[in-house]
C-alpha cells in the first residue's frame, strides 16, 4: 500500500486500495470504479481521471438501475451483474453490499468468466468493509 493520506482513515485507504487492487491485479480489466446506491463516486482505480470516472460511474449505476426495474417487473430475481459487450471491450457492473456496485472496463480478450469471478471475490471482501459511514467518508475522499 502507498503511504497514507492526511484526513482519510485507514478503511477509506484500504477500500481505494482493493479498487486499485482489482483493476491492476485481473486480467483484462483498464479500469474500475465503485458507486454508492444513489450513484456518486467513492472509489476509482489509478487509471481514471476524475471526469471519466464520474462518468463511468453514472453510466455503471444507471445499468444496475435498468436491471433492477427488470427484476421488479418480472420474476427473474435480484440483478447479479450487467456485462454490455462493445465492439472492443466490455462493460460489466455487480453488486456490493448496501446498494453499492462495481463497475469496470475490460478488453475484447478478457475472460468474462474470470473477471466475473474476480468481481465476485471482490464484492464480497467489499461487503465486510462498507458501512454507511465508510460510504459517505469516500464521497469526500475519492480521488486523494
Amino acid at each position: 500500500m502507498t503511504t497514507p493520506a492526511t484526513g482519510i482513515s485507514v478503511d477509506a485507504q484500504n477500500f481505494n486500495w482493493l479498487v486499485n487492487r482489482f483493476a491492476n491485479d485481473t486480467s483484462g480489466v483498464h479500469a474500475a470504479i465503485a458507486v454508492s446506491s444513489d450513484g456518486l463516486l467513492i472509489a476509482m482505480s489509478a487509471g481514471l481521471d476524475r471526469e471519466n470516472a464520474d462518468r463511468l460511474g453514472a453510466i455503471s449505476s444507471a445499468m444496475l438501475s435498468l436491471a433492477i426495474g427488470v427484476s421488479e417487473s418480472y420474476p427473474l430475481g435480484d440483478p447479479d451483474r450487467v456485462v454490455i459487450e462493445l465492439t472492443q471491450g466490455y462493460l460489466l457492473v455487480t453488486t456490493i453490499s448496501a446498494g453499492c456496485a462495481l463497475g469496470a472496463l475490460a478488453s475484447k480478450q478478457a475472460s468474462l468468466g474470470a473477471v466475473a469471478y474476480e468481481m465476485a471475490v471482490f464484492a464480497n471482501r467489499a461487503t465486510e468493509v462498507l458501512t454507511p459511514r465508510l460510504i459517505e467518508e469516500l464521497r469526500y475522499t475519492v480521488g486523494q
